[in-house]
């Protein structure tokens, strides 16, 4: 299913290595702070901040950071984040979605509008694109992990629906409510995951190419860059060679 943008591998390669980490942990540190608000400051009975908790170990965010962000969702002082979701479509009609975390909604609202706008797209209406989408749970692996039948026959042990490789990653799927069980029994046999999450898949894929690749790539980057920004997904499909050219 497509969903996971290629682009991201290519941002985050030609991005600042250490500006694009330092805003990484402001994002997992959000998300923590708004997982124990909502559920509190346990992850064994917190699945949000188990995920949360997770990711940050798997981008190796020291154990302080991770104990701070716990922190400040639990007592005084932390933000009043909101969940947001945005969808819009960007260059050739592809489909974007953008999830937010904002302490002001006119603002994040301003911010995202102008990225579509600048960048050859455009603001749609809730679900004018989440609506031929599905939410999953995503569990990755890196290559190394393991061979591609042991992590298979290990993701369905654990009640998976699939397991492919995308990105020089295991990419193993299930339904929401079994990714905390998942995640923890593959944990058991392979050490933390590089993330375990939900995410938005698609089977619809749009083919992009030239001018409205490049575009796109822009538009992406520019939402990704956007400190109130959690995760953008789009179903753009790219031949190997366009990858290529956008990643020299």
């Amino acid at each position: 299913m497509a969903g996971h943008s290629k682009f991201a591998n290519i941002m985050h390669r030609k991005g600042a290595q250490d500006k694009k980490r330092a805003q990484m942990f402001t994002k997992l540190a959000r998300e923590m702070q708004a997982a124990v608000k909502v559920g509190g400051a346990d992850p064994d009975s917190n699945p949000r901040l188990f995920r949360a908790i997770a990711a940050a170990r798997a981008q190796s965010m020291p154990k302080d950071n991770i104990q701070r962000a716990i922190d400040r969702g639990s007592g005084a002082g932390g933000e009043n984040l909101e969940e947001i979701r945005y969808e819009g479509f960007g260059p050739g009609g592809v489909g974007v979605i953008v999830e937010c975390l904002s302490d002001n909604r006119n603002r994040t609202a301003g911010e995202v509008r102008a990225a579509f706008a600048k960048n050859g797209g455009n603001m749609g209406e809730t679900n004018s694109v989440s609506f031929a989408w599905k939410r999953v749970g995503e569990i990755r692996y890196p290559l190394s992990a393991a061979s591609e039948d042991a992590m298979l026959e290990a993701a369905i042990e654990a009640g998976a629906d699939d397991c492919a490789v995308e990105d020089e990653q295991h990419v193993i799927t299930c339904e929401m409510g079994a990714l905390v069980s998942a995640s923890q029994a593959l944990a058991k046999k392979f050490g933390d995951p590089a993330s375990a999450k939900f995410v938005w898949r698609t089977e619809i894929a749009i083919p992009v190419e030239g001018d409205n690749a490049e575009t796109l790539m822009k538009l992406l980057t520019q939402l990704d860059d956007l400190d109130d920004v959690q995760d953008v997904y789009s179903n753009e499909e790219m031949s190997e060679a366009e990858l290529a050219r956008l990643s020299a």
